[in-house]
């Protein structure tokens, strides 16, 4: 029934938040093909460049043997300072008049400089005429980013929540800051406070009880989400209401959590599945499971920070949607 009041509620708050949502490009092909160039026994700069943001250098040479040694230097630091964290692709140098098969370097960057060097073996000569060409995907820090038109809320003061009252019977002390809270309804809540506050340990006969390895503010935020007058997650603060609430076993905000990104949340796809994931969001995880509707979303969210941190299962449902749509 609580959560239930409470989804009623964030539903109602959905009509009065408004987003301006601008999109940067999510993926952008650079690609590059240089002039034909000369490479002899002298180590020598065969052409230096830069497109969208991609600066290179390409130098060559052909040794005693008539190997021919080539190395390329790369650095991408303002592309991603326009929001590119990634650059996928690859590089073909190629003998203009066939003396050795085209050689392919394929790239996955997420460090903006590196250096290419490709060998290839004799072709019988001691220059060639050679060009090279690039193709790559940048991939965007992030492909949507929610914007307030409002201004940001007012700072949540705790102090004036969990104020000394009739209701209340207990204080908790978080970094030597006090917060006055009822022990029924918290331990309705949480089993980790039903279990504090029992006569089986020496907390449940004490007037203040501190809690340790937490932040005040951070504690707080968890306990104003489902009190009386509640403060709601947004999209700042979910993350840090599930870990909180992951640790203090209060399963009734993982609900209400689970029910903004359902409903209101702006967050990205990727952080959205993980978040399903991790902190065992059946529904939540079960809409991602079915947007995985294309080889093309698999493969930006393979390319994301979350994909490694998904567990087996949920990469187990993954692989399963996807022969689905196959």
């Amino acid at each position: 029934m609580k959560i239930q009041n409470f989804s009623n509620k964030l539903l109602k708050m959905e009509n009065h938040i408004v987003f301006k949502i601008y999109s940067k490009q999510q993926t952008k092909v650079i690609s590059h093909k240089s002039d034909q160039k000369v490479v002899t026994g002298i180590t020598s700069v065969l052409e230096t460049g830069e497109k969208d943001g991609i600066k290179h250098t390409w130098s060559g040479q052909v040794d005693t043997s008539q190997k021919a040694s080539f190395i390329w230097k790369f650095d991408w630091e303002e592309l991603k300072k326009q929001g590119c964290n990634r650059l996928v692709g690859h590089l073909i140098v190629t003998s203009c008049f066939a003396s050795w098969n085209p050689q392919r370097v394929d790239i996955n960057w997420t460090d903006t400089k590196h250096a290419v060097s490709v060998t290839v073996e004799s072709g019988g000569f001691s220059s060639y005429t050679v060009l090279f060409e690039y193709k790559l995907t940048a991939h965007s820090a992030e492909s949507h980013k929610p914007e307030k038109l409002f201004p940001p809320p007012e700072k949540i003061s705790f102090d004036e929540i969990f104020v000394a009252s009739d209701k209340t019977d207990v204080v908790l002390v978080v970094e030597g800051k006090k917060l006055n809270v009822n022990k029924t309804f918290l331990s309705i809540h949480s089993d980790y406070f039903s279990s504090l506050f029992s006569a089986n340990f020496i907390e449940g006969q004490m007037k203040e009880i501190e809690i340790k390895e937490v932040s005040y503010e951070d504690f707080g935020l968890l306990l104003s989400s489902f009190h009386s007058n509640p403060h709601f997650p947004n999209d700042h603060t979910v993350e840090k209401l599930l870990e909180m609430a992951n640790r203090f076993q209060v399963l009734s905000v993982i609900g209400i959590v689970e029910y903004h990104l359902l409903h209101i949340s702006k967050i990205g796809y990727e952080k959205m599945l993980w978040l399903a994931d991790e902190y065992m969001m059946p529904k939540l995880l079960e809409r991602c499971i079915r947007q995985m509707d294309s080889f093309e979303k698999a493969g930006k969210l393979k390319m994301s920070p979350e994909c490694e941190k998904l567990s087996d299962r949920t990469n187990s449902l993954i692989f399963k949607r996807l022969l689905e749509i196959i």
